[in-house]
């Protein structure tokens, strides 16, 4: 399924399936070492991180072989192309064993990992915080997408493969010290904190971190999927498909009444 490591390249347009969605909470710690190392926790209070993982894959044309059909790239990103690195500290991507060296750690934003090959399989993305945040890693389950379905048409060099899957990440009672790190975030809906409630100072290493990670100039951004007009469309969709169901019961509903006065009319007769 697989081979040598290696980055996709120059295509424009989108072609896959409909991206889905969801909400991940990552539940409070009951480990009293946890406890320690987070300090004191801000309670009935979340902190919401909106990501967006999945696969942009390529097809190579002339140049696939039958062991090397596509370069493709598997991620995990913010939900608005923001730095994650605030969050999220590692990212191991766990490949199909026939890869060299399968297991695949990404230290850093951007959460990323470009490979080639033929087969498509389930890719398993655990993501490892920052110690201030939890100790429990998260684990996303993606399957790796390389072919186009058939609505979408044959396969084209111009048209990668796009699959993507939103979550939100939940931390329920944060740390002081994490609500600190992340409050004016752009990747990070922060809780609405009590009156007179006071963060420590954010230290200066993370104010200057800045947006090092971010994937706004990555070069795949111009397909990635704009989740707030996803759901506008999905929402269309279903406002579509209940107007044609009410002008479908309107006709059946008419048809039923003209039968019953012709019905009527040849009684009379």
């Amino acid at each position: 399924m697989s081979q040598n490591q290696k980055h996709g390249a120059d295509q424009p347009d989108i072609g896959g399936p409909t991206p889905k969605s969801q909400r991940t909470k990552i539940v409070k710690s009951s480990d009293d070492n946890e406890k320690k190392t987070l300090g004191k926790k801000l309670k009935d209070s979340e902190i919401c991180v909106p990501i967006v993982y999945g696969n942009i894959a390529f097809w190579l044309g002339k140049k696939a072989s039958e062991y090397e059909s596509h370069k493709w790239t598997v991620y995990v990103r913010s939900s608005t192309n923001e730095d994650l690195g605030v969050v999220i500290k590692r990212a191991v991507f766990q490949l199909h064993s026939s890869f060299n060296n399968p297991t695949r750690v990404v230290e850093g934003p951007p959460f990323e990992l470009s490979e080639s090959g033929w087969g498509e399989f389930e890719i398993v993305i655990t993501l490892h915080f920052h110690s201030d945040i939890t100790e429990k890693p998260l684990h996303l389950y993606h399957h790796l997408k390389l072919y186009p379905e058939e609505e979408s048409g044959p396969m084209s060099m111009k048209k990668p493969v796009v699959v993507e899957s939103y979550d939100e990440i939940v931390f329920s009672e944060p740390s002081e010290g994490f609500l600190a790190r992340v409050q004016n975030h752009p990747a990070v809906i922060m809780p609405r904190l009590p009156s007179g409630f006071l963060l420590p100072p954010v230290p200066m290493e993370d104010i200057d971190s800045g947006n090092r990670g971010d994937t706004k100039n990555n070069p795949l951004n111009q397909w990635f999927t704009n989740f707030s007009e996803a759901d506008e469309l999905l929402k269309l969709a279903a406002a579509r498909q209940q107007v044609q169901a009410h002008i479908a019961r309107l006709r059946r509903q008419l048809s039923l009444i003209d039968g019953q006065q012709q019905l009527k009319s040849a009684s009379d007769v």
